[in-house]
């Protein structure tokens, strides 16, 4: 089997999961459109569910996968299984005590951090208090949500796939599913019925942990609670997050300045920016964030034996792919912009202007969409080859040009 098949079939698992993920989002977001339009709870919301996803992004998921995967598959290929696993166990118990100190200093410092991130509400009342109420709510979602990325990245390095890449569909079930049952106990004792869709996000991330369980069970790691203590594999890690957080924030970085001028604006343009971005966010999983969790471990195994035609084939293989399925998506997604949003949003209070506004950003993204997908695979290849220089220099770039044309 060629290079290029084998890297489409396993990213054809990756991306069939995905995409039940992402349809699922989808149903999350209508959920979301139809009981609450785009207004002070959805504007309120999306700023406090993107606070605790922007570090998950940069910290728990983006950053760590990039630096845990080589550095795990390096230990299991020159120290064994038994090794490997106590690198899993240790890294989990990291990121448990260090991320649940940032959620205690998130807690206390959540109404600043709103301040910071969406200036504009304050002269809406009752926003600010709302969007920081739901932020500390979320805040514990970091570190349930970085203990399955970690779950997620010792099974891609031993070659499944399918389980983590159905992790995020029971993360949306979780929050819808948990969000709507406790509207009504909300709604009993008073309160707004949007903080209900906040504690669906916990049930969610929980959830998504311990799916992945049963796959690693069988795969031979025991989960169970354990003192962090320092571990030479967990040092590594964390020395390579500091730059594979700069190099893969971007993204992240970009759209924090896009929302905090959307902040500014009239009162449902951080929704329909995000409503916009969501959508935009499906080819970019089904194809580029696919095909960029299956290259990883290749990528990370050449790099370990010191084959560069290896990872060159891998590389070239996956790129290719990549501009193949995506250019066309971008096309299609911005041709039809107007009627694919009033099939999935214009319901309940999401009218025909939100409609029409969340189009013309959705239309703005797709120019970027091809280079978003293929961005996840050529950092993940520079971070496998110990090269975390170039990716925080293109981010650079990448911030500056933002904030320019921001």
């Amino acid at each position: 089997m060629s290079e290029e098949a084998r890297v489409a079939r396993h990213a054809g698992v990756v991306g069939a999961a995905t995409l039940l993920s992402r349809v699922l989002g989808l149903v999350r977001e209508q959920v979301m459109a139809t009981l609450f339009g785009a207004g002070l709870a959805t504007d309120a919301f999306n700023v406090a569910f993107r606070i605790p996803n922007l570090l998950r992004d940069l910290f728990a998921e983006g950053a760590m996968s990039s630096a845990f995967v080589p550095t795990f598959t390096e230990v299991r290929a020159r120290q064994g299984d038994e090794e490997a696993w106590a690198l899993g166990r240790q890294l989990m118990m990291t990121l448990v005590a260090v991320l649940g100190a940032v959620c205690v200093i998130g807690w206390i410092a959540a109404r600043p951090l709103v301040h910071v991130y969406a200036p504009g509400f304050s002269a809406v009342p009752g926003k600010v208090d709302l969007t920081v109420t739901l932020t500390r709510i979320m805040l514990p979602f970091l570190p349930t949500v970085a203990l399955a990325a970690a779950a997620m990245g010792m099974l891609n390095a031993r070659g499944r796939f399918a389980a983590p890449a159905l992790a995020p569909a029971w993360l949306n079930v979780g929050m819808v599913v948990g969000g709507l049952g406790l509207i009504p106990v909300f709604r009993a004792f008073g309160q707004p019925p949007i903080l209900a869709m906040g504690i669906g996000v916990l049930i969610g991330g929980l959830v998504q942990f311990a799916c992945q369980l049963p796959a690693l069970a069988s795969e031979g790691f025991h989960f169970r609670w354990e003192r962090p203590r320092a571990h030479p594999g967990v040092r590594r890690v964390a020395v390579l997050m500091g730059p594979a957080t700069i190099g893969l924030a971007a993204t992240q970085l970009n759209l924090f300045v896009s929302t905090l001028i959307a902040s500014l604006l009239p009162q449902g343009s951080v929704s329909w920016l995000w409503y916009a971005f969501r959508l935009m966010q499906l080819p970019i999983g089904v194809f580029g964030v696919a095909l960029a969790t299956v290259s990883l471990p290749a990528l990370a195994r050449a790099a370990v034996d010191r084959d560069h035609d290896a990872m060159r084939g891998t590389l070239s293989a996956t790129l290719r792919l990549v501009l193949l399925l995506t250019v066309p998506a971008a096309m299609w997604l911005a041709a039809m912009a107007v009627p694919l949003i009033a099939l999935l949003y214009q319901h309940g209070r999401f009218g025909t202007f939100d409609t029409h506004q969340t189009a013309g950003a959705l239309r703005m993204y797709c120019i970027g969409l091809p280079a978003f997908a293929a961005v996840g695979v050529l950092t993940r290849a520079f971070y496998a080859l110990g090269d975390t220089r170039a990716p925080v220099r293109a981010s650079f770039v990448s911030v500056g040009l933002g904030l320019a044309l921001n």
